[in-house]
């Protein structure tokens, strides 16, 4: 039994390895072509770039925008109202940052676009990869990197970033409307005087870098996992789960390396 135990561990151990040294050496072979071809074909890579944004972005504002809703009744809504029944509306610009620019506004938005995009892009490329369309575009001359992963790592990382500051600034908007229709004493303008007061110039730059890293992980793990190795047509569905699996583990290690770089600055 202990010996089954120790041998399935470093099966999984090694396969960890192994994930992790492929998606390390895609992420960095995609950074080069991205820098070296990003205008080789731009007639043909552009396009596909403004598509996926089209794809990651716009195709999901009603549902974000719902999402935004739901965000500011349930959280902001709320936390206004215990706030002001304990007489701390003080906090309440710290409060707002912290829960909803700096952590639930881009993960949500991340999750939503991973389980909208990310999963299609297994599916796409699994299914390219199965059907031997991967090797055609190599026999044609078109480096694969530059054709199907450049676009997605993109137009994803910019769409996370997008969604997140539609998301943020829809949320704290519903969120003040919900608390002032429970007729909570707390007038618009020192609402938002508490919030521009709250946050500091390291929270643009770090709301940037964290969604455009959520949206480059959720990219190279989910194209790893569809052009990694060949599959065939009944195995997409299982690279799907894995990369699923390994981007929400992907993204909350990278939220908790963002909070420990938030306490340093």
């Amino acid at each position: 039994m202990y010996h089954a135990y120790t041998n399935y561990t470093g099966r999984k151990l090694m396969g960890l390895l192994k994930d992790l040294h492929g998606m390390g050496s895609l992420l960095l072979i995609t950074a080069g072509v991205t820098v070296t071809k990003f205008n080789t074909a731009r007639t043909v890579i552009h396009p596909l770039i403004r598509m996926q944004m089209t794809r990651a972005g716009y195709q999901l504002l009603p549902m974000v925008g719902f999402l935004a809703c739901a965000l500011g009744m349930v959280v902001i809504g709320q936390t206004v109202m215990i706030l002001n029944s304990l007489g701390a509306q003080s906090y309440l610009g710290t409060v707002m940052v912290t829960v909803v620019v700096r952590e639930l506004g881009p993960l949500l938005a991340a999750l939503l676009v991973l389980a909208r995009v990310g999963t299609a892009n297994v599916v796409e490329l699994g299914t390219a990869r199965a059907l031997g369309e991967v090797e055609a575009l190599e026999a044609l001359g078109i480096d694969p990197i530059h054709y199907l992963i450049v676009p997605r790592v993109i137009g994803i990382a910019l769409s996370i970033f997008a969604l997140t500051v539609y998301l943020i600034l829809f949320a704290l908007v519903s969120g003040y409307v919900f608390a002032f229709l429970e007729r909570v004493a707390l007038l618009p303008a020192e609402y938002f005087r508490q919030l521009a007061g709250a946050l500091i110039w390291q929270d643009f730059v770090l709301l940037a870098l964290k969604t455009t890293t959520f949206g480059m992980c959720i990219a190279i793990v989910t194209s790893y996992e569809g052009l990694a190795q060949p599959l065939r047509l009944e195995e997409v569905s299982r690279a799907t789960t894995s990369a699923v699996t390994k981007s929400v583990v992907g993204v909350v290690l990278l939220d908790a390396l963002f909070i420990i770089v938030y306490l340093l600055v």
